[in-house]
């Protein structure tokens, strides 16, 4: 107790100390800390609300970066490598200015680098100090313009005998005179773009892509060039510091009305002792007595709506400063959606890239589509040669010389545009090229699955379709690689199949001479193959005819054997291979009897091709089968099975 008496007193001792022994001293230090706490917060609201504008307006940086490339218009090309693209993260816009079109491409810096050896063109790199320079680079391969290949030629630099074109393979035998090569349009390119004057492009390309800039290959390319890249100036702190500032100043306003509330009260007269008397009404209806106290100057408070409007103009300025900040004043909060997990694709240590992007091989398919579709409606040869090459030209040739002679004789197929379904690149960084694709007909009454063989020759050859079947309904297809990812092309000679592909057309030549027999019968899936049926039912109906019209004085004979053109092979990832190649299917008709002749009444596609109507030595009939296998590798039980095939009269002559 004694104890508690003595804080007591201690208490009330440094109370009466600090804020004196009448009760208003200490309501007045109350007064003046809420009012200390006011002004405290008035200017942690300016230096917060000052720093977020501050960071919007002068403290902020540029939001883009520019550099400029000037060159001294000297030749037709300029390539800017992707590492001067690359020097700033982000998006590139591209910006060139020319005095007449403007040609801008983009693709794989090698292929760049291939389609331009043997033309002088501008570099635009990168120095070791990371500064642009520019320098005139000097051809490295000599253009030697060769003849286009016939159609027995094989694609990707191979002859009919199976040899190796080496001119094809050092990428010069495509080369054209560089002076006037135009860079529209070529099959390299992932995309182009060409505009008169002025062109603007957004882009965002890896470091391993280049791009290409050029008027129209014979005039000196576009010397204004100029690279922006996005720079972020994003002031993530300045919302937070405008609000919370705003919020601060709010708090000091209502200290400061507190304050003011307080200090009023505290200046009222308050009285103490007993109850006065209840008083009567003082009449003021005489102003005249000094004694009376007029209503009119009783003191008057602030009611709460007038406070309550102190507030507003703290409110109104917080407001306004939250509606002028933008998205990039405020922290990204929010996570990113994780992507979905996907199958992981291992690509093989020291692959090369595919030869085509999936994008890439859409448009080729397309442009392929619609040359053929207009040199079939012109039966233009030289037109379809531009998109065709090998079994699929020579089909194309014999069509056009039949339906010129026959007015009824129906067109070969078109080839589909779209949709690509599948896109199998070869990997490589060379040339010739390989790419196959499976195309559906988009015509719905009469639907089709159109699989192609494109190849291309070198870097200045568009890709063409040297192979073209149908796939059936039925055909299963095995798994294939990615097109990102792509397949290596499987040498002729390769002994990791059950069957070489260099001898997969001899062994089904046999087994069509010999059926059965055939010492190749056991290693197709003959069960389900759907030419082998249809040669046969060709055979039987040459036959019937020929036995209607010779009446038992001609005879018939049939003969398959391994058409000129070499196979192409694609790996697929059980380490099988997709094997496309080509077949002759030949019948001679020859009369029995030295006084008879065959004649060519019933036969007219025969009959335009010869030129004659009739011939005492018969005449020699050949069609072309393009087929599409599946050959499994070495060591598996599975047999070879056919996916597709397009058959067609290829020639007819005479019998020696």
């Amino acid at each position: 107790m004694v104890l508690a008496e003595n804080f007591q007193e201690s208490s009330d001792s440094l109370k009466r100390r600090f804020f004196g022994d009448h009760p208003s001293r200490r309501l007045g230090m109350v007064h003046s800390v809420r009012f200390v706490w006011a002004v405290v917060a008035f200017i942690i609201a300016a230096v917060m609300i000052g720093a977020g504008i501050a960071q919007r307006t002068v403290f902020q940086g540029p939001a883009e970066a520019s550099e400029s490339i000037q060159t001294d218009q000297s030749t037709a090309y300029t390539m800017i490598d992707g590492a001067v693209l690359g020097r700033l993260p982000g998006a590139q816009t591209l910006r060139v200015e020319g005095s007449s079109d403007v040609f801008v491409a983009y693709g794989r810096t090698e292929d760049m680098r291939a389609w331009l050896a043997d033309a002088e063109y501008t570099s635009v790199t990168t120095a070791d100090e990371g500064a642009m320079q520019t320098s005139v680079v000097q051809p490295t391969v000599t253009p030697a313009p060769s003849a286009t290949p016939s159609a027995t030629e094989t694609p990707g630099g191979t002859d009919a005998t199976g040899g190796t074109d080496t001119t094809a393979t050092t990428g010069s035998s495509g080369a054209q005179a560089t002076e006037g090569r135009s860079p529209v349009g070529s099959d390299l390119w992932l995309d182009e773009f060409e505009q008169p004057g002025t062109l603007t492009q957004t882009l965002q390309l890896p470091a391993d892509m280049s791009v290409l800039v050029a008027s129209d290959g014979t005039a000196p390319a576009p010397s204004s060039i100029t690279l922006t890249w996005p720079v972020d100036n994003s002031t993530p702190w300045a919302g937070p510091l405008i609000v919370g500032g705003g919020v601060v100043l709010l708090v000091g306003l209502v200290l400061y009305i507190l304050g003011i509330r307080h200090v009023r009260r505290s200046r009222r007269p308050r009285r103490k002792g007993l109850p006065l008397p209840v008083t009567e009404p003082i009449s003021i209806a005489s102003g005249e007595d000094k004694g009376v106290i007029s209503e009119s100057s009783r003191r008057r408070t602030p009611g709460r709506g007038r406070r309550a409007l102190v507030a507003v103009p703290a409110l109104g300025v917080s407001a306004a400063l939250f509606a002028g900040c933008s998205a990039d004043a405020w922290p990204q909060l929010a996570a990113s959606e994780s992507p979905s997990p996907s199958a992981t694709v291992i690509v093989p240590e020291g692959q090369f890239p595919p030869a085509v992007t999936e994008a890439q091989a859409q448009r080729i398919v397309s442009r392929i589509s619609q040359t053929v579709a207009q040199a079939d409606a012109a039966m233009d040869p030289a037109a379809a040669e531009t998109r065709l090459t090998g079994p699929a030209l020579a089909e194309r040739k014999t069509n056009y010389t039949l339906r010129a002679a026959i007015p009824d004789r129906p067109a070969l197929p078109a080839i589909p545009a779209e949709p690509v379904q599948i896109t199998l690149p070869q990997t490589t960084n060379t040339w010739p090229r390989t790419v196959m694709t499976v195309v559906e007909s988009d015509d719905a009454s009469a639907p089709t699955t159109t699989i192609m063989m494109m190849t291309q020759d070198d870097p200045w050859s568009e890709y063409r379709a040297s192979y073209v079947g149908n796939l059936e309904a039925s055909t299963n297809l095995p798994e294939l690689a990615a097109p990102y990812v792509g397949a290596t092309q499987v040498p002729p000679d390769s002994s990791f199949l059950v069957m070489a592909p260099n001898e997969l057309a001899t062994a089904y030549a046999d087994l069509i001479n010999n059926g059965q027999n055939s010492a190749s019968w056991a290693k197709f899936d003959t069960a389900n193959d759907l030419l082998l049926p249809a040669i046969e039912d060709n055979k039987k109906k040459r036959t019937d005819e020929l036995n209607q019209t010779g009446q038992g004085t001609a005879e018939i004979s049939f003969t398959a054997t391994a058409g000129p053109t070499a196979p192409i092979a694609l790996a697929t990832l059980d380490t099988g291979a997709i094997v496309a190649v080509n077949v002759y299917e030949s019948d001679t008709a020859k009369p029995t009897n030295a006084d008879a002749v065959i004649k060519l009444d019933n036969n007219p596609a025969v009959k335009a091709l010869t030129g004659v109507d009739q011939s005492a030595k018969g005449f020699t009939t050949t069609y072309s089968d393009q087929i599409f296998f599946y050959v499994p590798s070495q060591g598996s039980n599975d047999p070879i099975r056919l996916l597709g095939y397009r058959s067609s009269l290829l020639e007819a002559k005479v019998s020696p």
